[in-house]
């Protein structure tokens, strides 16, 4: 599986991004798609993840500003993220689960600074 995540920049605080994943490759082996972040000296976590079934999880920190969604026929991820604050600047990674591994993107950097 590989993975292509865009849309990241620079935005100001109280504004608005939607990053974008699509996937390729064994498409039929994910079993979900979602979106992890890291910000610099920190762990990376996860920012919200769709599965095929099931509900959508969020991270704790979302607290209702972002949005996770599928379009299938196009194999694309997005996340759609409001109220950013400068705590939401990170290195954005999409993800994809199988049975056997987890597969990542290559990031997109997102900046929140006025």
């Amino acid at each position: 599986v590989q993975l292509q995540a865009s849309g990241g920049g620079l935005v100001q605080p109280g504004g608005s991004l939607r990053l974008s994943c699509v996937a390729s490759g064994d498409i039929s082996s994910i079993n979900g798609l979602g979106w992890y972040r890291q910000a610099p000296g920190k762990q990376r976590r996860m920012v919200a993840h769709m599965p095929n079934r099931g509900d959508k999880i969020y991270g704790d920190f979302v607290r209702g500003r972002f949005t996770i969604s599928r379009d299938n026929a196009k194999n694309t991820v997005y996340l759609e993220m409001s109220s950013l604050g400068p705590e939401d600047s990170a290195v954005y990674f999409c993800n994809a689960l199988t049975y056997v591994r987890a597969f990542w993107g290559q990031g997109t950097q997102v900046t929140v600074s006025s």
